[in-house]
């Protein structure tokens, strides 16, 4: 069918990768406060991200 790709569900990869970037551009914050929690929130911003990334790019090709 030719809107196929426009019927299926979708991951949610898109989104993750935007909230890993948020998270990731909002870590200065945090960081000034505690270093402990802007460690962390970098952490969680490329997790999010990498996870997004997966979701939406690599898993697509496999």
């Amino acid at each position: 069918m030719v809107h196929d790709s426009h019927n299926r569900r979708r991951s949610g990869g898109f989104f993750l990768i935007i909230l890993g970037a948020l998270i990731f551009v909002t870590a200065p914050l945090y960081l000034s406060d505690s270093p402990e929690l802007g460690a962390a929130a970098i952490a969680f911003g490329f997790v999010a991200g990498g996870a997004g990334f997966y979701l939406n790019f690599i898993k697509k090709k496999s």
